[in-house]
């Protein structure tokens, strides 16, 4: 089921997701100072092309600069990422095959606005612990 999920939903969303979330980690690569974010924009793109089955979770150890990153996220990319899955799952949830596609979109946006800190597991590990 999730295979069908996952390819349903990169047909309708996850390829244009994943391009917004390519976009912003290019640009942040470009801009030397900015590498981290580029980096983890490029590892929620992954997410958002395969999101059935895996999990954003807390990553330990992670302090006091994922935090202070992460206002900076939300600050120049995170806002406008975030907007893109509300936005998104509003349209889906129009109708009712696109539920649970509205739903995953809604489950993106705590990551699309804190990326730093967030590693991605599969399901199984994430509700394990």
């Amino acid at each position: 089921m999730q295979l069908l999920l996952n390819i349903l939903w990169l047909v309708l969303v996850g390829f244009w997701m994943a391009i917004g979330y390519l976009i912003a980690g290019l640009i942040c690569c470009i801009l030397i100072i900015t590498i981290p974010w580029g980096i983890a924009s490029f590892r929620i793109a992954s997410f958002v092309l395969w999101p059935f089955g895996r999990e954003a979770v807390e990553k330990p150890g992670a302090g006091a600069g994922s935090l202070i990153g992460n206002i900076i996220w939300v600050i120049f990319a995170g806002w406008w990422l975030a907007l893109g899955h509300l936005f998104t799952s509003i349209a889906l949830a129009i109708t009712i095959i696109g539920i649970p596609f509205a739903w995953a979109n809604l489950k993106l946006i705590p990551i699309s606005l804190f990326p730093l800190g967030r590693e991605i597991v599969p399901s199984d590990r994430a509700f394990a612990a």
